[in-house]
């Protein structure tokens, strides 16, 4: 029998994580994606950490890479006020389904715009997102969860998430037409792989954010972008800036 640690090794009363389901499917029509994302969520919450869960297909999220699209032409926007869950989280997690093998349209949306306000800098001169953790759940009946969390994680530490190991899970089933993540007799919810990459996942992503909520973020020194535009070089030599 194992004997190793049972209980959590500290207390996450104080962070909070967001999780955008991008299923194509608008509430109260049944998410597989959701059926996911209920297990992280509710591991989360569990141990105190604050969840919030959101569709984007539920909002009127405009197309573009500004921080507020009705300001370069879009008649409505909701993404200034998500914007505002994302900012508040020190977890964020993107979760959506595979359409002819990539990422769901939400997916890539919600991509851009997270990417539209990358250059937005923190109180210590770094880019909004550092100090934060990032992950993804993918659900489907084809191939592609590899190929659509790389790209969903690459995105989220491109604009400066940090990624926790092993910070994504998904499920597939028999690839064609056939039963999703919750249909009956699916084996979906059952499945011991997806479960317990599922749990890792959720566990890496709550240690890393306790981590850097402790820490006060990623240290600050060498990624400042008010400073390097203030002439700093963080020890950066080329004879051009002689």
């Amino acid at each position: 029998m194992f004997a190793g640690p049972t209980t959590a090794p500290a207390r996450y009363h104080d962070l909070r994580a967001l999780f955008i389901n991008c299923t194509l499917k608008r509430s109260p029509e049944r998410s597989h994606t959701e059926g996911l994302i209920d297990i992280s969520a509710g591991i989360m919450r569990k141990n105190g950490v604050h969840v919030d869960v959101i569709r984007a297909a539920d909002h009127d999220i405009a197309i573009g890479v500004w921080p507020d699209m009705t300001e370069h032409g879009a008649r409505v926007d909701e993404w200034p006020a998500i914007f505002e869950l994302v900012k508040a989280a020190h977890i964020l997690v993107l979760a959506g389904p595979i359409w002819l093998g990539d990422n769901s349209s939400w997916m890539k949306i919600i991509h851009e715009r997270l990417y539209g306000c990358s250059h937005l800098l923190n109180e210590y001169g770094q880019y909004l997102y550092y100090g934060r953790v990032g992950g993804c759940l993918i659900t489907g009946n084809e191939d592609g969860v590899k190929h659509c969390a790389m790209n969903t994680l690459y995105t989220l530490q491109h604009i400066g998430y940090a990624i926790p190991p092993q910070a994504d899970a998904g499920w597939i089933g028999e690839a064609g037409p056939g039963p999703s993540y919750l249909d009956p007799g699916s084996g979906g919810p059952q499945n011991d792989f997806t479960n317990r990459n599922t749990t890792f996942m959720t566990w890496n992503l709550i240690h890393f954010a306790r981590m850097l909520a402790d820490q006060k973020g990623v240290p600050a020194h060498g990624n400042q972008r008010s400073a390097w535009d203030a002439g700093c070089r963080f020890d950066f030599e080329n004879p051009e800036y002689r």
